[in-house]
């Protein structure tokens, strides 16, 4: 890729939060080009695995493949591969570590668990999803990261916990309900979308997307009057995904006709 394409594509994306995913994309991309090899990247979500296929797009010789550790994963990691590379890579390096505690006594959330993965100075793309129940969580991770767990991860929060390596192949593969939403709403305001999706007020919607908890193509959302479009998903923290599936125009009273699509 000439220099001039390379920048081009970092500047598409500065000032977000793929600015640093995109550098780093590009980077794995050049050394692929170079070697004639393949390459892995760190763990990406949906956004960064957005901007990888994009990367991907403009190489050529390049192909892309991802995995996440099982089927339905949410947080991958990507493979640039060389057209002309021979060889059969590997794999994808993916550990994965289950820590359990005592669930009579505790109970511990997704966000206590990646608080305490935070809290041992591990960055957030050393890790994928993190699959907890009511005694115990998996946590996807590359192999170096796994042994560094083993050793290092005694507590999560105040609560005691014991970890050991688990089986990928044990992992049950995600299976998303999906509910479809027919609604009218008054514009494609994007607190007018998530109220009618989410099942709440304008209001408590206004005041969750200044709380930064609510994402539109998981980016965040700067203000309430944004408006969204047919094929956007909005992501808000501890209620799902919801996805515009089709916007059908106005009715007779100038309402504007929808149907969302909330995943659970």
């Amino acid at each position: 890729m000439a220099n001039e394409q390379k920048e081009k594509l970092i500047r598409f994306y500065k000032g977000t939060e793929g600015e640093e995913t995109v550098i780093q994309l590009v980077d794995l991309a050049e050394a692929v080009q170079r070697t004639q090899k393949f390459r892995i990247s760190e763990f990406l979500d949906p956004f960064g695995q957005e901007i990888a296929e994009t990367v991907a797009a403009n190489y050529g010789n390049i192909r892309i493949d991802f995995a996440g550790g099982y089927q339905g994963a949410e947080r991958v990691r990507a493979m640039y591969v060389h057209e002309d590379f021979a060889g059969n890579p590997l794999g994808f390096d993916i550990d994965c570590i289950r820590a359990a505690w005592n669930g009579q006594f505790a109970r511990l959330s997704h966000r206590d668990v990646l608080g305490s993965l935070m809290g041992l100075g591990i960055e957030r793309d050393r890790l994928g999803d993190l699959l907890v129940t009511n005694d115990s969580v998996r946590i996807l991770c590359d192999k170096k990261m796994a042994e560094y767990l083993l050793l290092n991860l005694t507590k999560i929060g105040t609560v005691g916990v014991s970890c050991e390596h688990a089986d990928l192949a044990d992992i049950v593969p995600k299976e998303e309900r999906c509910k479809e939403i027919r609604a009218t709403v008054a514009s494609l305001r994007i607190d007018s979308i998530a109220a009618s999706g989410f099942g709440s007020s304008r209001s408590r919607a206004a005041a969750d997307i200044a709380a930064d908890k609510l994402k539109l193509n998981w980016q965040p959302v700067k203000n309430a009057s944004q408006n969204v479009k047919e094929g956007d998903i909005l992501s808000m923290r501890g209620r799902g995904r919801l996805e515009v599936a089709e916007v059908r125009g106005q009715t007779k009273k100038g309402r504007t006709a929808v149907v969302l699509k909330r995943y659970l």
